[in-house]
């Protein structure tokens, strides 16, 4: 019954991952909506959203939304929400965040030179490409090498965890103390819409009687 007419292809699939349809937009609305009418306490929505953002500024790309879930678990906050977060760090965003928060980890730890989003990403596929080959070199003949792994330790994930903790640290707060107060008068309207209908039904209810 709610399946698709039209089965979406995997290239629309692919592309909707990077462009979501309707545009980024739409999306982003829809995500602010689904975020006012969670069933949860306003602080705990709060929460969970400020930990999803704070991770979205992390180099801990793929695993966002898991880390995210713990820590919102950890503080008491909607992990629904924290997943809601994390979409801070999207296709759209995700080059200028890397971008920044390397540029200012390395700062931070006097580490000369600027990186582009071009060299960070490319760095990121590399030390994945030697992680899975010292991985399988484990159970293999093929000799491990962790040369690449630690030049990318040092000079990209150490700068970009530094500058994203500060840069994250910062929206975190900013989204924690934006959305509360939405939230709590949503949740307001909503309470003050229902007593209000409570009260028709039992004026409704006194007159038939």
């Amino acid at each position: 019954m709610f399946k698709r007419s039209k089965p979406r292809s995997y290239g629309q699939m692919a592309s909707e991952l990077v462009y979501p349809r309707g545009g980024f937009r739409r999306s982003f609305a829809y995500l602010w909506l689904r975020i006012r009418r969670l069933p949860d306490q306003p602080h705990r929505i709060a929460r969970g959203l400020a930990a999803g953002v704070f991770l979205s500024f992390t180099p801990l790309h793929g695993f966002h939304f898991i880390v995210a879930a713990l820590v919102s678990l950890a503080i008491r906050g909607n992990v629904l929400a924290a997943f809601i977060g994390t979409f801070a760090g999207n296709p759209l965003t995700t080059p200028f965040i890397a971008l920044a928060s390397v540029g200012l980890g390395r700062t931070l730890l006097g580490m000369p030179g600027d990186m582009s989003p071009q060299v960070i990403f490319r760095e990121f596929a590399h030390a994945t490409a030697e992680l899975w080959h010292n991985v399988m070199s484990a159970i293999g003949p093929s000799p491990t090498s962790w040369s690449g792994l630690s030049e990318f330790w040092r000079e990209i994930f150490i700068p970009y965890a530094a500058g994203g903790a500060v840069l994250g640290g910062i929206a975190a707060v900013l989204s924690f103390y934006l959305t509360l107060p939405i939230v709590r008068r949503y949740h307001q309207r909503k309470t003050l819409a229902m007593a209000k209908r409570i009260a028709r039904v039992q004026d409704r209810g006194r007159d038939s009687g």
